[in-house]
């Protein structure tokens, strides 16, 4: 899966009001495991792989791209892999979310936290005394970070811009350590969170870059009619599908940041789609239910 991975050429390239923007498809790298999650977990899952009896644990919430992810990438390679969910709410429910039933389906082990034991991070007491491989929540470290810096190619190096969301910040580090010294790589922060920058900071001394505030909409996973009606008019015109947590968020900053005439960072940019799209199945199931307004394609 990981060895022989090979990153076909898959771009959009559009014009508004005089800026080029080419939108680098990374959530069509792999059918399952896609975007900046196969990159992230690439060098983790080749590490993994040189173990005797290996056994991954991971964190992640209900509807988590990462949790499927690891879940896809365990499944693939035969690697036993146990997700830790937030919420023990989910243990007798966990097969109406889709990225649960996915994650199962794929042969993941679901064990369920309560909400402290998940923010404290605590690894159940049977599974701390076994040998395990822990990947942390959304998958960021030093190998991650090693993934991330392949999403940038010597080709590109003619954009003067490169956008893309943040999360914990480990898919911006490493378009950061790949890119060229006359590039601005411009981050727009999916969450509400303090230490990002310094989280940026160490893994990487370059400072060619800078975060892109405004555009979280109230915070992680929180979305509005706004946000759900500009990705409904994007995949209309564009027919691209867009997550509504990260991509559909950065997308729309960038629009709208254009659109007010308050873009200051070049005509060239290279947008980078990060997948996250299996989570569109739970997010129009929770959007329906509170009938509020769907996005009008499903992945």
């Amino acid at each position: 899966m990981f060895s022989s991975f090979v990153v076909s050429e898959n771009q959009y390239v559009a014009t508004l009001a005089g800026i080029r923007l080419t939108l680098k498809r990374e959530d069509q790298i792999h059918s399952q495991v896609s975007g900046n999650k196969y990159r992230k977990l690439k060098y983790n899952f080749l590490e993994i792989q040189k173990q005797v009896n290996p056994l991954v644990l991971t964190f992640g919430g209900a509807f988590s791209n990462h949790l499927a992810a690891v879940a896809a990438a365990g499944a693939t390679l035969d690697i036993p892999v146990i997700g830790l969910v937030r919420g023990q709410e989910w243990a007798s429910q966990w097969h109406q979310s889709p990225t649960l039933a996915f994650c199962h389906s794929q042969g993941m082990q679901l064990r369920f936290l309560t909400r402290d034991q998940y923010r404290n991070k605590d690894i159940p007491s049977d599974l701390a005394t076994i040998p395990h491989r822990l990947l942390p929540e959304g998958g960021t470290n030093q190998l991650a970070i090693k993934g991330c810096m392949e999403i940038l190619s010597l080709e590109e190096a003619n954009y003067d811009t490169i956008c893309c969301c943040v999360g914990t910040g480990g898919t911006l580090a490493g378009l950061i350590e790949s890119s060229q010294a006359q590039q601005t790589i411009l981050g727009f922060p999916a969450v509400k969170h303090t230490n990002l920058e310094n989280d940026i900071r160490q893994w990487t001394n370059k400072t060619n870059w800078q975060l892109v505030p405004g555009f979280t909409f109230g915070g992680y996973a929180k979305v509005n009619d706004t946000l759900v009606t500009f990705m409904n008019n994007f995949y209309k015109k564009y027919q691209i599908p867009l997550d509504p947590i990260y991509t559909g968020k950065m997308l729309f900053g960038i629009f709208d940041l254009i659109k007010q005439g308050q873009w200051q960072w070049g005509k060239n940019l290279l947008i980078i789609h990060s997948g996250g799209l299996q989570g569109i199945a739970g997010f129009n199931q929770r959007r329906l239910a509170l009938g509020n307004l769907p996005l009008e394609y499903a992945c």
